[in-house]
């Protein structure tokens, strides 16, 4: 019986993160499919370029929110202590269908985005110290090099190398856990680190008015 509830949660968590945010914010609000532009990726950062800060915005919390809601459906289970091994298991369990959903939506085709923001969500549940971490790193990377997808694979690698030497987590399911995560997200960049390689990556536009140039306009 207790197999089957966890099962459940696993679908469940699989579809809070298949919900194509970028999708339906792109389809509601400006009327295109944002997998037509850009990129061609329905994630955050495509959103971003192709619909605006506002847009982008909204994506990105709620692709967070999605991670985060999976990896804390484990506290439901009333029977398991917070904090254990078999705890934080089933957190990583549940994240990580959230991520598989985000990045294999059921909703729009098995087409999704690269599955960073929905990853950092569920990792803000797990380690929050860790995640605060990568994101400050992310930040630093980003306002001196202006690429989002060098930041995102930088902090991604060092997410599991800060998780050990600098929290000294010991868990040996949470330490694989960050450096497959670091695998997955090289693996989804694989056309960015081309691009980047090639020196002609889109770099992002910080602190200044983004004009919102959707495809309508």
């Amino acid at each position: 019986m207790e197999v089957l509830v966890i099962l459940l949660f696993v679908l469940v968590s699989y579809l809070i993160g298949s919900m194509p945010t970028a999708l339906w914010v792109g389809k509601a609000f400006y009327g295109i499919d944002i997998r037509e532009y850009g990129s061609g990726n329905s994630g955050a950062s495509n959103t971003f370029r192709t619909l605006g800060k506002k847009a982008g915005t909204a994506v990105l919390l709620i692709d967070i929110i999605k991670g985060l809601t999976a990896a804390s459906l484990v506290r439901y289970f009333d029977f398991i202590e917070p904090g254990t091994v078999r705890f934080v298991n089933l957190q990583l369990l549940f994240g990580l269908s959230a991520v598989l959903g985000h990045v294999f939506p059921i909703y729009a085709g098995f087409k999704g985005g690269k599955g960073i923001a929905t990853l950092l969500g569920m990792v803000i549940a797990i380690h929050y110290l860790s995640a605060l971490a990568c994101m400050g790193l992310f930040l630093v990377i980003l306002f001196s090099t202006r690429y989002v997808s060098l930041s995102s694979i930088l902090s991604a690698m060092a997410f599991p190398i800060i998780a050990v030497i600098v929290y000294k987590n010991q868990e040996p399911l949470f330490i694989a856990f960050g450096i497959a995560a670091a695998i997955m997200v090289v693996l989804t960049h694989q056309k960015n680190i081309v691009r980047l390689v090639a020196g002609n990556e889109n770099k992002a536009k910080l602190l200044k008015k983004h004009r919102n140039n959707h495809p309508l306009k």
